[in-house]
């Protein structure tokens, strides 16, 4: 009994310091928890991060540019294209034939142009040749005129000389006649004079004649003179008008080039469209189009999903705009890849929220008012995309979770 007594007694002594060692235990365990939760909040104001987040890209809707009949399509739905490839192909015979229309215009164009521009320094010069050789008959009328005017007064002269003869040969006549009544003289000596005084007349006559058909000559030179001169008028005032002419033919013929080899460039890019390539990396969707449809301008073909130009949208709380600002730093979390990260960059900030962007926007100017939260729509580029996404998993609309480094 006594044993029993003593071992009671030792456990009676133990229990105080046990309970002692568990409240510490349970007190560390706690501040623990506490000093964890305080770490825990105090890095969550490290970032701001939201699951209203998707991945965004441009839809590259392909339509056709040319009217035609598809004769072969290269791509199916859900098929990976790059840049370029040939999706589809329309028949080229009726732009090819276009094309060898509209390169012929343009040789034939291009043909007058080269007439037109040959002719315009021959018109020059013949304008000029005209100029000369009216003004080399100007000189030589003038010059006609001066030797008319001289053989004028030659006649002239030779008229007063043939009138001084005949006055003369008159003189003679008077004096000899009472002379060859008193038969001083003889008959032939008188008949002589007579006769002598008859041809001076007959001179005079003459001279004067000469005289008036001089001075016609002189009336014929000014005559010429004066068409001379109007033709040298009418050379120097067409000849200008005529080279302008022909520079403006030439112009003209030069503009008929430009505007046929615009037809020659329209027609090569004609052509060159019914070969229809993607436009972008991605992956082909919603295709309606098969061999032997008949194509319009603008009709829709398919659709490319991109797979290299993405972004991230997020709506973030308005009260988690605070500190973020374009240029911040992002994680990105993907949760269809299971939570794959990405890294990204802040780029720009919406310039209203979701709701003032809808198609119906609240009017909180009637009715109860409840405030809510709003969010606003902040674009996320990736910064390293072409490295992270080789396999191109990503794919537009997937969910995402972006994580921004405010501090």
């Amino acid at each position: 009994m006594s044993d029993e007594t003593q071992n009671n007694d030792a456990t009676t002594e133990e229990s105080p310091e046990k309970k002692s060692r568990r409240k510490i235990i349970l007190f560390a365990v706690l501040a623990l928890l506490v000093i964890g939760a305080g770490l825990f909040y105090w890095h969550s104001t490290f970032t701001e991060d939201t699951d209203d987040a998707q991945v965004d890209g441009d839809l590259y809707q392909v339509s056709s540019r040319v009217t035609g009949q598809v004769i072969k399509v290269y791509v199916e739905d859900n098929q990976s294209v790059r840049a370029g490839d040939l999706l589809a192909e329309i028949d080229p015979k009726d732009y090819q034939v276009a094309l060898e229309q509209a390169l012929a215009s343009l040789a034939s164009a291009q043909a007058e142009a080269i007439q037109a521009n040959v002719n315009v320094p021959i018109t020059s010069i013949s304008a000029s040749t005209s100029v000369s050789t009216t003004g080399s008959d100007v000189q030589a009328a003038q010059a006609a005129i001066a030797q008319a005017q001289k053989q004028a007064q030659a006649a002239e002269a030779r008229v007063t000389q043939a009138k001084a003869n005949a006055l003369k040969s008159q003189l003679d006549v008077d004096r000899y006649t009472p002379l060859v009544e008193k038969d001083v003289i003889s008959k032939q000596q008188f008949d002589g004079a007579v006769a002598q005084a008859a041809a001076n007349k007959a001179a005079v006559l003459e001279a004067e004649a000469t005289v008036i058909a001089q001075q016609s000559g002189v009336s014929q030179a000014m005559q010429k003179l004066a068409q001379a001169r109007s033709q040298a008028n009418e050379s120097v005032k067409n000849g200008p008008a005529q080279v302008r002419a022909q520079q403006a033919k030439a112009n003209s013929a030069l503009a008929d080039v430009k505007q046929a080899q615009a037809k020659v460039d329209q027609a090569q890019l004609n052509l060159s469209y019914t070969k229809i390539t993607a436009p972008a990396t991605g992956v082909v969707n919603k295709k309606n189009v098969q061999v032997g449809a008949n194509l319009s301008i603008g009709q829709d073909l398919l659709t490319i999903i991109p797979l290299t130009n993405l972004w991230v949208t997020a709506n973030f709380k308005e009260t988690q705009l605070e500190k973020m600002q374009p240029g911040l730093k992002v994680t990105i979390k993907v949760d269809a890849l299971g939570g794959r990260k990405f890294h990204g960059v802040v780029k720009q900030i919406g310039g209203a929220t979701g709701s003032r962007l809808s198609l119906f926007p609240p009017e909180n100017a009637t009715g109860n008012y409840v405030k809510v939260v709003q969010r606003i729509p902040v674009r996320i580029d990736f910064t390293n995309l072409q490295d992270e996404n080789k396999d191109f998993a990503l794919r537009p609309g997937f969910s995402v979770t972006p994580a921004v480094a405010v501090k």
